[in-house]
């Protein structure tokens, strides 16, 4: 059973920035889509980041021009790489397939304060 593991995060000041990395062994991403997810608290989890098997990426309007995902098929790891970052990116933040979505794992706290 795959298992996927999000790190990365942390508190960060308004306009600073942070690098999320997510290992998913067993999972290859050279021909699936993954993406990156984020929860805050009192809000349905929400898809901001999107790459497919091609490289190809998309993003969510709020996000985009300040976040960027990419990935690693060789090791099997996602990447975000988040910069500008503004309170309301504030959340646990997630990967997960794009179709077929799997097993969640346990995410990794982004907290963005003065």
């Amino acid at each position: 059973q795959v298992q996927l593991v999000e790190s990365g995060g942390g508190l960060v000041q308004p306009g600073g920035s942070l690098r999320l990395s997510c290992a998913a062994p067993g999972l290859f991403f050279s021909i699936i889509a993954m993406g990156w997810y984020r929860q805050a608290p009192g809000k349905e989890r929400e898809l901001v980041a999107r790459i497919n098997s091609s490289g190809s990426t998309n993003y969510a309007d709020s996000v985009k021009g300040r976040f960027t995902i990419s990935k690693d098929n060789a090791k099997n790891t996602l990447y975000l790489q988040m910069n500008s970052l503004k309170p309301e990116d504030t959340a646990v933040y997630y990967c997960n397939r794009i179709f077929g979505i799997i097993n969640w794992g346990q995410g990794t706290q982004v907290t963005v304060s003065s």
